[in-house]
């Protein structure tokens, strides 16, 4: 029943009323929390969807390791027997330090560090084992390790894996973090507190008609859409580096499906090993040549072990890599092609999310066509215009008081957030590196990186012959990690990382071997 003239109401338009100021405020509060929910539930989806996204491919990656640790040690446990199961704990270790790579990257482990003391050992161990008859006391080893470029005993393939092994696990892991990202970025802007004005519009729009007995009155669409932009101009200014953001995810997104293929990097390092030690083995004596020659001539041991070759007894032959239908699928059900493909799907339809967030609020049965809906006075047509999206575009918003000269705190860090990740994202879709620095004197950025720039990083989808090209000194408050160099013109360097993993497994396996030959 109407009563009164409204003149005692704060919000809603004088005329005849059944609403109170008590039963005003209540329904001002109320519509705050009616205009959330369908924008927190749009958020939700979203954040749903991609909190999924990267529990699968974190899964996903973690269980290649897990999987390329579990099959080198079935592997040699039945080719080697005793003599790996001796050495087993250095390739724990190994696959240990991986799985710290990519859970931490190049602040925990440094990627090329790790894989130059492995070939370093390696060589040693080989070293002294196919010169049995001579003694090489400490300062003799140091000369040969420093000499290990120049000697190249294990042919091209440490340079290859280490380009490969790189750019997979740098792929890997700032796609992955994109994707925890994503979800976090949305809960935060959602959490943003409507302002006073924004109150006041919504109960406007929403109640107002109650309090005139109008109760199944809807508003007019173009009147929930004003509204709605004034409500949500500090989320639509989100949305340019969003997009940004979500540009480079898709980038990164084609380099995993081609030359950073993390997948396709953990099968065949058993092979690249494999190669390794029987290109040292068959030049072996052309290496300790040059070793003489460069560290002198070697005094003759006193007591002279028993010489077996490498043949004979410790590493008998070539791997075979995986088929195709032998790789492994892990948990997460699906291979990474798959994977991706379905990311990039989601990607590509979370763009312009907070620009069009109105839109997809104002649809339905939420609003009303024509003049049959309420414009914020009476049941008629809507006729003012639309405001853009954005707060600059509020300044004549004709529902909503929005001060476009105090943007949210809140959402601007979170643009800060977003353009910083896309920085790293851009890294990494040429194979670089790069930590955000965290020490006051901005000296802790570290990485690593193989610097492909060039069009065959792309186009090139041999994942073992790769090569990189000069990288872009990169800047946004973060440190670029220092590319690898590398000499070849072929570009696709499958992912460094996951590779090196069996990499050192595989070798270390090799010096499993070797060690009761020459105990």
């Amino acid at each position: 029943m109407l009563e009164g003239t409204g003149a005692h109401l704060k919000v809603c338009p004088q005329g005849f009323t059944c609403c109170t100021v008590e039963m005003e405020e209540k329904l001002s509060q109320q519509s705050c929390s009616d205009l959330k929910a369908p924008v927190n539930q749009l958020s939700s989806t979203l954040q749903s969807t991609f909190t999924q996204r990267h529990r699968h491919f974190d899964q996903f990656f973690r269980e290649l390791l897990d999987n390329a640790e579990r099959s080198l040690h079935d592997m040699f446990v039945r080719t080697y027997g005793v003599m790996y199961m001796k050495n087993a704990e250095l390739f724990k270790h190994f696959f240990q330090e991986l799985k710290l790579y990519y859970a931490s990257g190049s602040a925990a482990v440094n990627m090329d560090t790790m894989l130059a003391d492995f070939w370093a050992e390696l060589l040693e161990r080989m070293f002294k084992l196919v010169n049995v008859q001579y003694e090489f006391p400490d300062s003799y080893m140091d000369c040969v390790s420093r000499h290990t470029e120049q000697l190249k005993p294990f042919g091209d393939v440490p340079r290859k894996l280490r380009l490969q092994l790189t750019r997979a696990f740098v792929a890997a892991r700032t796609f992955t973090r994109g994707l925890e990202l994503l979800p976090e970025v949305a809960d935060k802007v959602s959490m943003v507190s409507a302002s006073p004005d924004c109150q006041r519009a919504a109960m406007k729009m929403l109640y107002c008609p109650y309090c005139s007995g109008q109760v199944a009155l809807k508003p007019c669409q173009n009147y929930c859409l004003n509204v709605l932009r004034g409500c949500l101009a500090n989320q639509a200014d989100l949305d340019s580096e969003w997009n940004n953001f979500l540009e480079a995810m898709l980038s990164l997104a084609e380099r995993l499906e081609g030359p950073f293929n993390f997948e396709s990097v953990m099968d065949p390092i058993d092979v690249k090993i494999s190669d390794a030690i029987m290109n040292m083995q068959e030049n072996s004596i052309q290496v300790s040549q040059k070793v003489f020659q460069g560290c002198g001539q070697p005094k003759l041991a006193t007591v002279v072990r028993s010489r077996r070759s490498i043949k004979d007894g410790s590493f008998p032959g070539r791997f075979r890599p995986y088929t195709p239908d032998a790789w492994p699928t892990t948990a997460a059900g699906t291979s990474l092609d798959r994977l991706v493909t379905d990311v990039k799907k989601k990607l590509k339809q979370a763009k312009k999310f907070w620009s069009t967030l109105p839109e997809n609020v104002c649809v339905g049965d939420r609003v009303a066509p024509g003049d049959e809906c309420w414009n914020g006075t009476a049941r008629s047509r809507y006729e003012s215009t639309v405001m853009g999206s954005g707060l600059a575009n509020q300044v004549s918003n004709p529902d909503v008081e929005v001060d476009i000269t105090k943007p949210d705190v809140m959402i601007r860090r979170q643009i800060a957030i977003l353009k910083e990740m896309t920085s790293r994202l851009k890294a990494a879709h040429s194979g670089n590196d790069i930590t955000i620095e965290t020490d006051e004197d901005g000296s802790s950025g570290e990485g690593s990186g193989s610097g492909c720039e060039s069009p065959s990083c792309e186009e090139n989808l041999d994942i073992y012959f790769s090569t990189a090209s000069p990288r872009k000194p990169f800047v946004p408050r973060v440190k670029e990690v220092k590319a690898v160099k590398a000499v070849e013109e072929d570009g696709s360097g499958a992912g460094l990382e996951s590779r090196s993993s069996r990499t050192l497994v595989l070798a270390g396996l090799a010096l499993a071997l070797f060690l009761p030959l020459w105990r």
